[in-house]
């Protein structure tokens, strides 16, 4: 059985709901705190398409440093967004659970279990 992962914030709310959503579902779980341990953008890129996503949709714009950072700016690459994102982990959106080679946001808790 593979795991299923979490990308996950201890501090949201959302996040703890969706993990203890997975717990329910009893999935054997790997939990990724991805402000300790950002991802790569290599790794960033493939969650987006495993989410169907562009890196501006997973962008969270209420944060400071999306501003700090000029973020809204519409001429900066996908690139340039999701290196941005790496470097300053609070920014991508949360809670992101892969399983298998499909991935959901947590935005409510039960939108994960389409791919479980």
């Amino acid at each position: 059985m593979n795991k299923t992962r979490i990308y996950h914030n201890p501090r949201c709310s959302k996040s703890r709901e969706t993990l203890a959503l997975l717990e329910k579902q009893q999935q054997s779980i790997e939990i990724i705190e991805y402000l300790k341990t950002p991802p790569t953008p290599a790794e960033l890129t493939q969650l987006l398409q495993q989410l169907g996503m562009r890196p501006r949709d997973l962008l969270r714009k209420k944060e400071s440093l999306y501003r700090e950072l000029q973020l809204d700016d519409e001429t900066l690459s996908d690139q340039a967004v999701i290196d941005a994102m790496c470097a300053n982990p609070k920014l991508i959106e949360r809670p992101i659970v892969v399983k298998a080679n499909k991935a959901a946001l947590g935005r409510p808790p039960e939108a994960v279990l389409n791919i479980l």
